[in-house]
């Protein structure tokens, strides 16, 4: 039996959900963080269980075929890019696989059905540089002087870097200037374990249709120190200030892990930043939820309007709508929408974001969608030909699932960011009067294990 610390030399011969690498000796298997298929390595084991454990990897012995060379040197650090040593055509099959073999193991489906419905994962042709919004916490080192960066895996300690491999490029000027700005005011880093300092977090989102660029810092405190001139440096930049439209705070005095306040206040310029996917114009604030990767989020929205396969007879319902996202781009085609989502300012964006692009006919409410839907099915009497649904991680609710079904709509588009709960909630819709017709998986996130899908069902 293995024990904590000891070393072992295992072959990898697959790939877990999280991206770790599977080897086994003498049929007990080990999962190691770091190695990949077709790795020899040497692993530390970190912790036992009675058939398997979990180990580090701490030399490669024979590199796999499929390991690469990261383009980011804390790539094993840091908690955001679990896969970047790992060949992207690779990465791309390893999601594939992921979601199918969850749409087996817990949906049920033979796989020869889904190697029939199946599409091939839409993936990137740039896989780095992707994300539209940057989140970094703000801290200090062991010399005392204030950092930026990313935590370390499931760890609150800050890996200081300016330059990540997955944002937009004019983010690291901007991080690189409100650090020495800092040190040359004085402004100190918020310490979570003394819950003082000033500076927690700081925001930057980037238009990129529209190229501009929103600046928001997280603050333990009522106001910042030094407005005029922190402005004025931010909006010099070159190649970059140019470029930037809002700069704000967010207040956040609370001791929590949440990041951004209730509410922010412009220092300089707009509110939002305005961005486009395909023809629908967004204005999207600090606290708007806007998918992070607008290449492909463009790519997915097409696949769901193409599932969605509207005359512009139909009468749809977009349930998790979020800003309005979905529901804008179905409202082009669709003679109604009806968009729910639990979030207040979200709706209230959803609203202004339909107003700005002159739709009439989409409509926003403020609820749980299992709430809100049975409600209009039932009591107000409003049908669905199409429902869209879009959950967050842990799925459709049950009697939100009830519903759609006994409101017996044509099709149901499925979009999902968690193939597992994916996988749970199509099983039910698949046993009450539904057919599974297509799966598609999106490539939202390169570099990550996190892959998006679009499902297409029939009522029969």
């Amino acid at each position: 039996m293995y024990k904590k610390n000891d070393i072992v030399t295992v072959t990898i011969t697959d790939i877990g959900s999280e991206g770790e690498g599977i080897g086994r000796i003498d049929g007990y298997a080990l999962f190691v963080k770091d190695a990949m298929v077709g790795d020899e390595v040497e692993a530390r084991i970190l912790k036992t269980k009675k058939n398997y454990a979990f180990a580090r990897c701490e030399k490669i012995i024979n590199p796999s075929t499929y390991r690469v060379e990261p383009v980011c040197k804390f790539h094993r650090s840091c908690g955001g890019c679990q896969i970047q040593a790992m060949d992207y055509q690779k990465q791309c099959a390893f999601k594939e696989q992921k979601v199918k073999n969850n749409l087996m193991r817990i949906g049920g489906f033979p796989e020869a059905f889904l190697d029939a419905i199946m599409e091939p994962i839409a993936y990137m042709d740039e896989p780095f540089h992707y994300r539209n919004k940057a989140l970094f916490p703000i801290g200090t080192d062991k010399n005392g002087e204030v950092v930026a960066g990313f935590y370390a895996g499931r760890t609150h300690s800050i890996i200081a870097n300016t330059q990540c491999a997955l944002l937009a490029p004019e983010t690291k000027p901007i991080l690189e200037y409100i650090l020495s700005f800092m040190k040359k005011y004085s402004i100190q880093a918020y310490d979570e374990v003394q819950h003082k300092g000033l500076v927690r977090h700081v925001l930057i989102r980037s238009g990129f249709t529209s190229g501009e660029i929103m600046v928001c810092l997280v603050i333990n405190g009522k106001s910042f120190p030094y407005v005029k001139p922190f402005a004025e440096g931010l909006i010099k930049l070159q190649d970059v200030g140019s470029r930037i439209k809002s700069i704000c705070f967010s207040t956040n005095m609370k001791k929590t892990n949440v990041i951004m306040g209730d509410s922010f206040q412009v220092i300089w310029g707009d509110e939002y930043i305005t961005d486009q996917i395909g023809d629908v114009k967004f204005q999207i604030s600090p606290l708007s939820f806007f998918q992070v990767n607008p290449v492909q989020t463009k790519r997915l929205y097409e696949q769901a309007l193409e599932y969605a396969n509207l005359t512009g007879e139909e009468t749809v319902w977009d349930l998790y709508c979020g800003i309005g996202t979905i529901s804008l781009s179905l409202a082009q085609k669709a003679k109604q929408v009806y968009g729910v989502e639990v979030i207040p300012q979200a709706i209230a964006d959803a609203k202004q974001n339909a107003e700005l692009n002159g739709f009439t006919n989409a409509e926003f409410m403020v609820g749980k969608a299992e709430e809100v839907l049975p409600k209009a099915y039932k009591e107000d009497a409003i049908y669905a030909d199409v429902i869209v649904v879009d959950p967050p991680r842990k799925g459709c609710d049950e009697r939100c699932l009830e519903t759609m079904v006994s409101m017996q709509p044509k099709r149901i588009v499925y979009v999902s960011c968690d193939s597992a709960t994916l996988a749970r909630d199509l099983k039910y819709l698949c046993e009450n009067g539904y057919k599974l017709e297509k799966v598609r998986p999106f490539d939202l996130f390169p570099m990550t294990v996190h892959v998006e899908c679009v499902t297409l069902l029939q009522k029969i």
